[in-house]
């Protein structure tokens, strides 16, 4: 195993098919358990990491349209049925990943508030300080929100 470490240093693609390899034949005692174990928690992050990034996107363009219904464009539209799409798929993938959602939208909240006060000019002030929408609303394909302030 140490030689498959060193490997995991050296060249992770041969690292990888070693690996691969040892696993179908059943050869578990030689396999670079530690290091195989690193790369899927690093997997799992990373797709939390994508599911919290496609929902920042999607609530900032949900704030775009809502707080500012005057500059509406296909774009903005355009990006929020991308960001709803691509969740689909991540959640079809992955569907435990909608577990603790509502934690993963207060994350992806906060920056959201951010990316679409830079894009409108609107104070991040004037933007609910909890996010406005339920998750089953932001991934509808049919909704999109009215013009006002949600947090009156």
């Amino acid at each position: 195993m140490n030689d498959l470490a060193t490997e995991y240093q050296q060249d992770f693609y041969s690292w990888l098919c070693r690996n691969i390899e040892l696993l179908r034949d059943g050869r578990l005692s030689e396999i670079d358990v530690e290091n195989i174990a690193e790369e899927l928690e690093g997997m799992s992050k990373s797709q939390q990491r994508e599911l919290i990034n496609r929902l920042k996107i999607l609530l900032a363009h949900l704030l775009n349209w809502q707080f500012q219904p005057d500059r509406r464009s296909t774009n903005w539209k355009r990006t929020i049925l991308e960001q709803r799409s691509q969740i689909r798929q991540l959640l079809k993938i992955s569907p435990s990943l909608k577990h603790h959602i509502n934690e993963k939208i207060t994350d992806a909240y906060t920056d959201a508030v951010e990316y679409a006060s830079l894009e409108t000019g609107i104070p991040q002030s004037d933007f609910p300080q909890t996010c406005p929408y339920f998750f089953e609303q932001a991934a509808d394909k049919n909704f999109y929100p009215d013009s006002g302030n949600l947090s009156e």
